[in-house]
């Protein structure tokens, strides 16, 4: 076998060579890597994402690509990071794409992602500062504040951002589902409701939705019916700390003492504080 191998290797080598010495047929050759390149960059066909990265990081390095274009594939590379939990790299990325393009926002935009991930919040609400000055009518930049602000427990302005990135793109699911989790948090239970339901009834597998709706179900007293939705979100997401500890209150009101502590004590397993948090929602 490893002779077969090595005779292989020796012909593929050799017509490597005798395509190279055509430069006809060289040049074809560097246009379709290169198109490959931009391809794998761009993740067409659902591309994995080290192939993207690797794509990306050939066209970055090729010094053939201009600024713009170099911008794109900074910012592309960064997303593919942000997906590998490579937070750091992607941050550098999205600067280096500013730096290129001081016009373009997605890198903007997505070194505030990329900071949220993280856990860098106020760094987070500052990239998205800068990327609602750059273009004060995009709508995902207000609902990723938004989610930062949530995540700082400043519920008042994630719902004011809330607004007005439905009000920018009133088919962002995004936007509607956290707003119904805000309102849930803030005690606007009916408004909140409604926004739940209009996600759901466009996408019935949304966890968050169910999660959020579920918590308004809890703070009305309908124990059965938040047990119910947090069994929904956790068919699509088995691990959803707050859907567990949510559905461990619920069993424990219904009189459910093994089923409920059972829940609460998943739910602290996957995320320790998550009591702290429904502390801070009012719901104990």
């Amino acid at each position: 076998m490893t002779t077969r191998l090595a005779i292989i290797d020796s012909v593929a080598s050799g017509l490597v060579l005798l395509l190279l010495s055509s430069p006809a047929m060289a040049q074809e050759l560097q246009k379709n890597s290169h198109l490959k390149s931009i391809e794998q960059c761009n993740g067409a066909d659902r591309i994995p994402l080290q192939a993207r990265i690797v794509g990306c990081t050939v066209l970055i390095s090729s010094g053939d690509a201009k600024p713009d274009a170099l911008a794109v594939a900074y910012n592309n590379r960064g997303n593919a990071y942000i997906a590998t939990a490579e937070y750091d790299r992607a941050i550098r990325d999205f600067d280096q794409a500013i730096e290129l393009a001081s016009g373009y926002v997605k890198p903007v935009n997505n070194r505030g992602v990329a900071y949220l991930r993280k856990g860098a919040y106020d760094d987070a609400v500052k990239a998205f500062d800068q990327a609602i000055k750059l273009n004060p009518d995009y709508g995902s930049a207000f609902a990723n504040r938004a989610e930062a602000y949530l995540k700082m427990g400043r519920y008042d302005r994630a719902a004011r951002d809330f607004d007005e990135a439905i009000r920018l793109d009133p088919n962002s699911t995004l936007a509607w589902s956290g707003r119904c989790w805000t309102r849930a948090i803030l005690g606007d239970l009916a408004a909140g409701l409604d926004d739940c339901n209009r996600v759901l009834q466009a996408d019935s597998n949304n966890a968050a939705a169910y999660d959020s709706r579920a918590l308004i179900h809890l703070k009305r007293g309908r124990a059965a019916a938040a047990i119910d939705d947090y069994n929904s979100a956790l068919r699509v997401e088995p691990k959803l700390a707050s859907a567990l500890y949510g559905r461990g209150l619920a069993k424990l009101r219904q009189g459910d003492k093994a089923g409920g502590d059972s829940d609460l004590a998943a739910a602290k397993m996957i995320e320790a504080k998550v009591g702290d948090d429904f502390a801070r929602y009012g719901v104990q």
